[in-house]
């Protein structure tokens, strides 16, 4: 049995997938202590740590960002809040 499928595994990377989202992170950067959880645990790999900063902050990269909220819902101290996202 053969399944099409409409996009090849593993290439999220070469589809802006972020254009649907609802909510959108934001980051209190003065909050953030720089773990990197959010990073970790994106699904999407839309988190990345920025570490030419003193303390390694995170960059959403908002064309891949789904908008789920896991970031958020896993930040240790509640640096990451999910906004209503305005278009």
């Amino acid at each position: 049995m053969k399944i099409k499928i409409t996009a090849a595994p593993g290439s999220t990377i070469k589809n802006k997938t972020g254009g649907w989202r609802t909510f959108i992170p934001k980051t209190d950067y003065n909050t953030c202590i720089g773990c990197g959880t959010c990073a970790r645990v994106c699904p999407e790999t839309a988190v990345t740590m920025d570490k030419m900063m003193a303390k390694p902050k995170p960059v959403t990269d908002y064309d891949f960002c789904k908008g789920c909220g896991i970031c958020a819902a896993e930040c240790p101290v509640k640096a990451i809040k999910m906004e209503l996202e305005e278009k």
